[in-house]
């Protein structure tokens, strides 16, 4: 069960997550830069953090995936380095992401109060299934209550950050960086995609089939996939 459970995340995941931005573009650049700036002036870690995008975003090319994705993994990159050398301050590098932590966390409450929860949402774009499934009653709730869970997640990443930024801690917000991005966001992932199946099958809800073909209650529920 173990084994197959493990088998059913990994392959929702690729699925999910396929042709996507990887840890290696959110990780390395930031550290390159914490570590450069330790020893280095501002202008010249922000050279090494844009250099080493450019470098990781040749190599995403080079295998194929999207240039949008490699696209916007740069862009954000020189961004974080421009602020960086233009305040003369390292923790600036970190700041678009503290920015853009905060309006995650804004979307994710507006979005549940609107009744159109954010994950509903990435679901749908991800698995371009009926968006009006996911309004329905007895689904909903479970994507709601993923959502809030979500932010709060990313309120308390979002405090560690501007505790950290505050007191000018540009290697530790690297630190905090990494171990509240990719290894934290596969578990929340795994938790969220875990827990909102349940909760789909408790809820008594239709399956995505059984809303398409307008199958009367009681429902079977959804079998895979949140």
């Amino acid at each position: 069960m173990f084994a197959k459970t493990v088998r059913e995340l990994a392959e929702e995941f690729r699925a999910v997550l396929g042709g996507r931005g990887g840890p290696i573009d959110s990780v390395v650049p930031p550290l390159v830069f914490a570590v450069t700036a330790r020893f280095s002036p501002i202008l010249h870690a922000g050279a090494a953090a844009v250099g080493c995008a450019a470098l990781i975003a040749g190599l995403r090319l080079a295998r194929g995936h999207r240039l949008v994705y490699a696209g916007i993994g740069m862009a954000g990159v020189v961004v974080a380095a421009g602020l960086s050398w233009s305040l003369g301050r390292a923790e600036a590098y970190f700041l678009p992401g503290i920015v853009s932590n905060a309006f995650t966390i804004l979307l994710c409450l507006v979005s549940v109060v609107v009744r159109r929860p954010m994950v509903a949402l990435t679901s749908h774009l991800a698995r371009r299934w009926p968006a009006r499934w996911y309004r329905h009653p007895k689904v909903r709730p479970a994507y709601d209550e993923v959502t809030l869970a979500w932010a709060t997640f990313f309120s308390l990443r979002l405090a560690a950050q501007v505790v950290l930024f505050r007191r000018g801690s540009a290697g530790t917000l690297a630190v905090v960086q990494f171990l509240t991005g990719w290894p934290s966001t596969v578990l929340l992932l795994a938790v969220s995609y875990l827990y909102g199946l349940r909760r789909l099958r408790a809820l008594g809800g239709p399956s995505v089939e059984e809303f398409k073909t307008g199958s009367p209650p009681p429902w079977s529920g959804q079998p895979r996939g949140f």
